[in-house]
């Protein structure tokens, strides 16, 4: 029986569910599987070190979470096309002495979108957060047919960037000052911040700024409900969580790593146990 070793890379990722929902899948599918997270606030090692270590220690393949999406780049030999359009790598499967980055945030985001909020208006989206996740959610935005989007970024510059990188006539960035203007004829906002994460708790906007006609989607999951859907359900605003998306980009993660076929809809039921008991 082939075996897997795979592990997560990123900060402050003690509370992540990642490793219960790979390794009870990989043995739904009659695979050896070991998951380990790989705290960089614990470990010490930069991120190119922290690669090499792993990989001398036989590791298959890794996940890559915040903040390591963009800076892991400079450290693979190759990635598929949606990594380099990107610019933001989660996944790493190290194949025939190779490093290669892929991004399964984008599409694991636009099927939950697609099943947890259907016929949501789209005429006009803001997002906040323009980092590797936030690059990822943007292009699913626009895949799932945003007809105008704003991205908002605490760094301005990263937000320009990824609208220069996203190349696309209904995307643009906007400063955090202009949000009260945008959300007051917005359809949806999206948070792809880590604010909200339990080791970045609190809102990513003012909460006046929420009106009950919005719809909200967080890609945070760990807290499933985040400040911003608490308030945002109190007022009666449609949410998303952002436990749909983790699932099915993890999903794809195994298949990348083991080459089978997971059951979505028992690993969302999995998720389901593990998050509400």
């Amino acid at each position: 029986m082939k075996s897997y070793l795979i592990g997560l890379i990123g900060s402050g990722i003690e509370p992540s569910l990642s490793p219960d929902l790979h390794e009870a899948e990989a043995a739904h599918l009659g695979l050896r599987y070991v998951y380990r997270l790989l705290d960089t606030d614990l470990l010490g090692e930069d991120l190119g070190e922290l690669l090499r270590t792993v990989r001398r220690y036989g590791y298959d393949g890794l996940n890559i979470t915040h903040p390591c999406k963009q800076a892991v780049i400079e450290h693979l030999d190759e990635l598929s096309d949606d990594a380099a359009k990107l610019g933001a790598v989660n996944t790493v499967v190290f194949a025939d002495g190779r490093t290669i980055g892929h991004n399964t945030d984008g599409t694991g985001f636009a099927t939950s979108f697609r099943q947890g909020l259907p016929d949501a208006p789209m005429h006009e989206i803001v997002q906040l957060g323009a980092g590797g996740a936030g690059a990822a959610v943007a292009y699913a935005l626009l895949t799932l047919g945003a007809g105008r989007l704003a991205i908002v970024d605490p760094d301005p510059a990263r937000a320009a960037e990824l609208v220069d990188r996203l190349d696309d006539r209904r995307v643009h960035h906007a400063l955090p000052v202009e949000l009260p203007e945008l959300l007051a004829t917005a359809d949806g906002l999206v948070n792809a911040s880590p604010v909200g994460m339990a080791q970045h708790p609190g809102l990513p906007l003012p909460r006046d700024l929420l009106r009950p006609q919005l719809w909200v989607a967080d890609i945070v999951y760990r807290p499933l409900e985040t400040e911003l859907l608490r308030h945002a359900r109190g007022l009666g605003c449609r949410t998303l969580d952002g436990g749909g998306m983790v699932v099915l980009q993890a999903a794809r993660g195994l298949q990348l790593f083991s080459g089978c076929s997971p059951d979505t809809d028992r690993m969302l039921a999995h998720f389901k146990e593990l998050t509400h008991g």
